[in-house]
């Protein structure tokens, strides 16, 4: 059995809640997040990406942590964060191009991660750990959300959705985008109670979004402990809770910053050697994927690849398909190419070797391509679901940034301090 604990959140206030949330810290870049905080001085990057009002330093520079944690406390001295008077849940509901998902907000064990009831499908970045770490420890406090999967016996989901039903939510902010976020708290004893009963006969989570928080998380905890300052708060983290059937998932774009010893005509030249290479011709570059041009009946590995301004699709058949992490199309490409071609022997930590969300329309990977900050761009279909946990069951990882889980959540709506 999973624990679940509850907690009393800090929130922003009333009147900041279009205001303070921002997209997780992951998904822009400094300069991005900078131009936000010039329109928007008040938004949460002011903690989650610091470094965008400090230019010059060094993203892990020590004054870019004291920065966040001066500024995380300015905003709740200044009321800007008002703290729920007694713990509780909460559920999270996302309106979404005509989708409604529906979770519940609460903080896992530090010690169901670390005994495997919290179950993981990658492995994470160093320099990514480190930063999160060190975020989390300075600020004394989990920022964003774990983005967790559960399997529903039947019953789970549609309980959390009828204690919201016909209620107004305590908080809601529409993005830019038309997306529409709502927080409802959960404090009745008896949907709570509830809530509890039926995660207790829930076997295991799955880590879908947040591999590097959920593992920082559990490396502050034993900092603590080892250092005679651990409080309760410190043995949890904060999650968000989805029915394994409830969210979408993409790939996750691949970009290269050179060739190595490769020209353009030679590496497409030594592709050609390993797959069935063919121009893809006009492509929609405001969707996420690339269809396939044809259907197999049999397993076969599909990669489009975006280089000298031309997109071709990248096939060959699966050499094991009773293997599901080396039957991914990302564990091939790695293997293949990235490793075999470009000698980029460490997808955690290659500085070469960019992601780019799967959610970003395909557009991006060409502009990022044809500006030349990279040199290639490869574009992954989706893996299932169903395949996703199955690995993480198996005790199998998966290589760095292979999924990319739907809905994103804001960061900034919630916020668990230690």
């Amino acid at each position: 059995m999973v624990v679940l604990n509850r907690f009393a959140a800090l929130r922003p206030e009333h009147s900041k809640t279009a205001v303070i949330p921002s997209v997780p810290y992951d998904v822009v870049s400094t300069e991005e997040a900078r131009e936000d905080l010039r329109k928007n001085p008040d938004s949460f990057f002011r903690v989650i990406r610091s470094e965008a009002l400090l230019p010059g330093l060094a993203p892990d520079d020590e004054r870019v942590y004291e920065t966040a944690k001066e500024n995380f406390n300015d905003m709740v001295a200044r009321g800007l964060f008002v703290r729920d008077q007694e713990p509780g849940m909460y559920i999270y509901r996302v309106k979404q191009g005509g989708a409604i998902y529906t979770g519940l907000v609460a903080c896992p064990s530090v010690d169901d991660y670390s005994e495997n009831r919290i179950r993981r499908h990658e492995h994470t970045r160093y320099d990514k750990e480190k930063d999160r770490t060190r975020h989390i420890d300075t600020t004394n406090a989990h920022t964003g959300l774990v983005v967790l999967l559960y399997r529903d016996p039947g019953e789970i989901f549609e309980y959390l959705a009828s204690i919201v039903a016909d209620r107004e939510p305590d908080a809601w902010v529409k993005t830019g985008q038309g997306v529409v976020h709502e927080i409802f708290r959960v404090t009745d004893e008896a949907h709570l109670a509830r809530i509890e009963e039926m995660f207790a006969g829930v076997d295991a989570l799955y880590i879908a979004d947040g591999h590097h928080r959920a593992k920082s998380a559990v490396t502050v905890a034993e900092q603590r402990r080892s250092l005679g300052t651990y409080t309760p708060g410190a043995g949890m983290f904060m999650a968000i809770l989805f029915a394994e059937n409830r969210v979408r998932i993409h790939g996750y774009s691949r970009l290269v910053t050179d060739l190595g010893s490769y020209t353009p005509e030679s590496f497409l030249h030594r592709l050609e050697d390993f797959f069935d290479v063919k121009p893809y011709g006009e492509i929609d570059d405001t969707v996420f994927c690339i269809p396939p041009l044809r259907e197999s009946h049999v397993p076969v590995h599909i990669v489009h690849m975006y280089l000298g301004g031309v997109w071709y699709e990248l096939s060959r058949p699966v050499a094991n398909p009773d293997d599901p992490v080396t039957s991914l199309d990302v564990a091939m490409l790695q293997e293949t190419v990235m490793e075999g071609f470009l000698g980029i022997r460490d997808p955690r930590g290659d500085p070469r070797l960019q992601y780019l969300g799967g959610a970003r329309p395909l557009g991006d990977l060409q502009q990022k391509v044809e500006s030349g900050e990279f040199a290639v761009a490869f574009s992954m279909q989706p893996v299932p679901i169903a395949t996703v946990l199955s690995i993480a069951d198996r005790g199998g990882i998966m290589p760095p940034k292979s999924t990319w889980f739907e809905p994103k959540l804001l960061s900034g709506l919630v916020v668990h301090t230690l």
